[in-house]
């Protein structure tokens, strides 16, 4: 099954215009129908948003006065704002945004560029806050205030781009909030992100990160979504992973591993495995013993990550135990990266999103 993704976007924004950002093609021609247009002037104005990243509607050269006056009286082409933007040291940069000036609901983005140059990830929110309560994650501390839409997950992409003035190599959906529990906006939003008339990322450079939602795992199957999927494991033992995880209560290890298997042997693609490294909660030999196990049952990768937050009195790893946590794991045979803290300086690394800067 190919499941349509409902309109989740033809909604008013507080002016009383519909929001444009976030309509896939096939709406906004039903939107120009209505007005007694040409089809043609649809894909006009979706590659303009889109591909050209016209941000008024005098920039749509091609389309005539009186269609723009219809078009501004009903819809919005607003962005999100910036409410703080901050540089790291290493290149990384962090962006709080607001949908509306001055509301308080704020979310984050984070731009990583690579040491190189090479790869420029972009790695953004889909919700403001978050539904789960990850003990390691300051994103968890904040109240859960909704779901972003389409339009503002994928204005992320294009106001970051806008301000650092380079286009990314990849997408993560990593940021804040679970993006499995805001399925269908995540889902219209890469493939906005994805479509050539659109952004016109390859799906293999856009990746949709959970915590182990197990029916967003197998909606995701089943729809044969193109995109990269990544597990946020983070404990190979489920007593240990309820301890940190409150997921774990709703979809347990052994069920999340069946739905990872199930992804690559349905779609035959690597899945990969997110791992925050806390010392003396999951990086004993046994912890590694038993990630190994996992690791060999299916086609993964492993992305270990050390601990950016001091909740609970843990404290990040240091270079040694990371080396011995790294050996323990190399009988799994499977790629394994050290992602290290990108940003860590302003409180843009894994974890850290809505920390205090």
């Amino acid at each position: 099954m190919n499941e349509t993704i409902p309109n989740t976007e033809i909604q008013e924004n507080g002016d009383g215009k519909i929001p444009v950002k976030g309509h896939t093609l096939e709406e906004l021609t039903q939107i120009i129908s209505e007005l007694g247009e040409k089809p043609f002037r649809a894909k006009q104005i979706y590659n303009g948003l889109y591909a050209n990243r016209y941000e008024s509607w005098e920039e749509f050269s091609t389309i005539g006065k009186d269609l723009k006056e219809k078009l501004k009286e009903k819809f919005s082409l607003s962005s999100i704002s910036v409410a703080k933007h901050l540089k790291s040291v290493d290149g990384t940069q962090k962006f709080t945004f607001e949908s509306v000036p001055g509301s308080g609901k704020e979310f984050e983005s984070v731009w990583i560029p690579s040491g190189d140059g090479g790869r420029k990830t972009i790695c953004i929110s889909s919700q403001i806050g978050c539904t789960l309560n990850c003990k390691f994650c300051a994103t968890a501390k904040l109240p859960y205030m909704g779901n972003l839409k389409a339009g503002e997950i994928i204005d992320q992409i294009l106001q970051v781009e806008k301000i650092v003035g380079d286009r990314a190599t990849n997408i993560v959906f990593m940021g804040m909030g679970e993006p499995m529990h805001n399925y269908f906006n995540v889902m219209r939003a890469a493939k906005l992100l994805h479509d050539g008339e659109a952004l016109g990322m390859g799906a293999k450079r856009i990746t949709i990160s959970t915590s182990g939602v197990v029916n967003g795992i197998r909606r995701f199957i089943e729809n044969k979504e193109p995109y990269n999927l990544a597990i946020s494991l983070n404990h190979p033992d489920p007593n240990g992973r309820k301890e940190i995880m409150d997921i774990e209560e709703k979809f347990a290890l052994p069920e999340l591993i069946d739905a990872a298997l199930e992804y690559t042997k349905v779609l035959k693609r690597r899945i990969t495995f997110e791992y925050v490294m806390i010392p003396g909660v999951n990086m004993s030999a046994e912890d590694a013993k038993k990630l190994v196990k996992i690791a060999r049952r299916l086609d993964c990768k492993i992305n270990v990550i050390p601990l950016n937050t001091e909740f609970f009195g843990w404290r990040r790893p240091t270079d040694q135990e990371i080396d011995e946590f790294l050996r323990h794991l190399e009988p799994a045979g499977v790629p394994i990266l050290n992602r290290r803290s990108p940003g860590k300086d302003i409180n843009g690394a894994c974890g850290m999103l809505a920390a205090k800067s």
